[in-house]
């Protein structure tokens, strides 16, 4: 790490020294790097910082390096920013993440600074999960959702989600499923009309959520694609991201059931005007409609995707027909 680097998180974490940093990981298409910095001095022994450089050669490891992925990617760190800054904090316990710490503008991109959650009681970044695990993920959209129900995206994606076909033209076009391909638009604006509009996640894949040693505690980073839009996306997401195809199928009901379970008492807690029951009926019809629109956007990105299966097929195919 430079000094002038070092220097910068040092004043504005108010350490003395920085002991040592490790990388977790490079971002996509190697526009920065998240990295883990240990401080002396400071409120906390360590954060997260996360570097962002716009790349002077775009890499993208699946080819799509067009002008219209670069500018979605810079304003993915925008929004990601706008996001700590302007709307985390309204964020309970019951949907946990980092705690912003700052955000500030350096030579070629930004840095984002924010709390470690390994240190706070988070360090588990897992590939597969229990029956509770993945419920406390559900729990965890359920009241992500509820807070936030209602509200207009200030500063974030009008349209939430990293597959949103308005910024993912190239992949429409590549895509040679054509009753699917035609059908993108309907799929699009049956979620956008949606009348209950919350903000989303946008990539709650796995990936993306961390796990305490013990008990149901789940927290959740990355928020490049937070915005606008229909629950059922994120759920339809988070679902296909460590089922497989015959669990999918069979688990189906039960996690549904689950989600709009914790979706009704959270909304009683936080919305009392709204029925809970009426946004159930209408996005539990949202949800194959999510499912496909997703499924459109990965069969023009990688054809070959393991997530492209029976399950998913069948699923697009029964939409098509009452579309």
């Amino acid at each position: 790490m430079k000094k002038d680097l070092k220097d910068l998180i040092c004043t504005l974490t108010g350490a003395s020294a920085i002991t040592g940093s490790e990388r977790i990981q490079e971002l996509w298409s190697g526009y920065g790097e998240i990295l883990r910095i240990h401080l002396n001095d400071a409120e906390t022994p360590s954060i997260i910082a996360k570097l962002i450089q716009i790349p002077e050669r775009r890499n993208h490891p699946r080819g799509w390096n067009s002008d219209l992925s670069h500018e979605r990617k810079v304003r993915s760190y925008q929004v990601e920013a706008s996001w700590y800054q302007y709307w985390s904090a309204h964020c309970g316990a019951e949907s946990r993440i980092p705690k912003f710490l700052c955000h500030e503008q350096i030579k070629g991109g930004s840095l984002l600074l924010l709390e470690d959650l390994d240190g706070a009681g988070y360090p588990l970044r897992l590939s597969s999960v229990t029956p509770s695990q993945l419920r406390a993920c559900l729990d965890w959209l359920a009241h992500f959702h509820a807070t936030f129900m209602g509200v207009s995206p200030h500063h974030l994606w009008e349209k939430g989600s990293y597959w949103q076909l308005d910024t993912r033209r190239e992949e429409l076009e590549a895509l040679s499923d054509l009753p699917l391909k035609e059908a993108a638009p309907l799929l699009d604006q049956r979620l956008s009309s949606a009348h209950f509009q919350s903000l989303i996640h946008g990539d709650a894949k796995l990936a993306n959520f961390c796990f305490a040693p013990a008990g149901e505690a789940v927290a959740a980073v990355d928020f490049q694609y937070v915005g606008g839009g229909c629950g059922m996306k994120d759920l339809a997401y988070f679902i296909g991201s460590c089922l497989d195809e015959e669990e999918c199928a069979a688990q189906e009901s039960e996690l549904l059931t689950h989600y709009f379970e914790t979706l009704q008492r959270a909304l009683h807690k936080r919305k009392s005007d709204l029925d809970p029951l009426e946004v159930e009926r209408e996005w539990r019809a949202l949800y194959p409609i999510a499912w496909a629109d997703f499924h459109r956007f990965l069969k023009g990105w990688s054809p070959g995707h393991w997530k492209i299966h029976s399950y998913s097929e069948r699923i697009c195919a029964q939409v098509l027909k009452t579309l």
